[in-house]
Formats: C-alpha cells, sequence, structure tokens
C-alpha cells in the first residue's frame, strides 16, 4: 500500500486496520483499530491532521484532506461511501456519509447523522446527531430522526470485509 511520510509526519495504522493496497495514506493521518480503507481511497494529512476512529470504512474513490486550522476527524464506528470528499470537517460516532456526498470546511455531522448521496454539506455547517442531510446545498430534513443503531449491521460488514481481504486478496498478474 502507498503509505508516505512528509517531512517529520508519518500515518500511524493501527495493526488490526486494512488499508488496501491500491489507497494512498500520506502524512499526519492515524486509522483507529478494524478501520477500513478501501482502493483507490486518498487520506492526505499534509497541512494539518486526518483522524479516523475504530471500525470506520472509508470507501473506494474518497477523498479526506485537512487544512492548517481544520483537522479532519472520522469517529467510530462511521461510513464513509464510495467517491466522498471530506476535508476539514467533524464526523461524530456512527454517522454514515453516502456516496458522492462532499462535507466541507468548519462542518459537523452528528452521532447517527446522515448526509445523503449527492448531497453538499456547505462550509461551518452542522448536521444535529441522528438526523439526515440531503441536497445541494444541504439541508436537515425536517420531522425525521434516524433510528439509533441504524448502520450496525454496515459497520459489521466492513470489519468483516477487512478481515476477509486481509487474509484473502492477493493480486494476479495478466
Amino acid at each position: 500500500m502507498p503509505l508516505y511520510a512528509l517531512g517529520d509526519s508519518e500515518p500511524d495504522i493501527h495493526p488490526d486496520a486494512y488499508v488496501h493496497p491500491d489507497a494512498v495514506v500520506i502524512g499526519n493521518v492515524t486509522i483507529g483499530a478494524e478501520s477500513t480503507i478501501w482502493p483507490t481511497a486518498v487520506l492526505r494529512g499534509d497541512d494539518g491532521e486526518i483522524r479516523v476512529g475504530a471500525r470506520s470504512s472509508i470507501q473506494d474513490g474518497s477523498i479526506i484532506h485537512c487544512t492548517a486550522t481544520q483537522p479532519t476527524v472520522i469517529g467510530d464506528e462511521v461510513t464513509v461511501g464510495h467517491n466522498v470528499h471530506i476535508e476539514g470537517a467533524v464526523i461524530a460516532d456512527h454517522a454514515l456519509i453516502s456516496s458522492g456526498s462532499v462535507v466541507l470546511n468548519g462542518s459537523s455531522v452528528g452521532d447517527g447523522a446522515i448526509v445523503a448521496a449527492g448531497a453538499v454539506v456547505s462550509p461551518k455547517t452542522e448536521v444535529p446527531a441522528r438526523r439526515m442531510a440531503l441536497g445541494v446545498p444541504a439541508r436537515v430534513r425536517e420531522g425525521y430522526e434516524v433510528p439509533e443503531g441504524a448502520f450496525a449491521y454496515a459497520v459489521s460488514s466492513y470489519v468483516q470485509r477487512g478481515k476477509r481481504f486481509r487474509s484473502e486478496l492477493r493480486r494476479l498478474e495478466g
């Protein structure tokens, strides 16, 4: 897997995490236990810090970046879908950041919240706990609350998938 130090900053990846060989992790990035980083995901901790908690999944094609003044913090048991862009934002535990969405600088997504597919969370926007934000720009859906534990199956699925890939993935030359 392409891991890169940048000056004195080196990635800190828990031994129980799975980083796919085609993902890229650069600089000041911490990845927690049983988290999974999938093909073509890029986590670039160059100007600041990126922290991914335990049992979180950063799926294919996602870009995680930060700024010198705004770290990107992704909590425990978070599912980040395919082709997501998160930049200088805080994602609380148990959240779902759906495929193709964007979460921008200074924003926060609460515990158990959803950012719907394709949504754009504008800078300094707050998505409250267990609520859903959708649209461009993203707005919180009134009257809807995400059921507690709604993503437990997805979290477990990606933890198990990471274990399978660690033991069974092999590159074929052809």
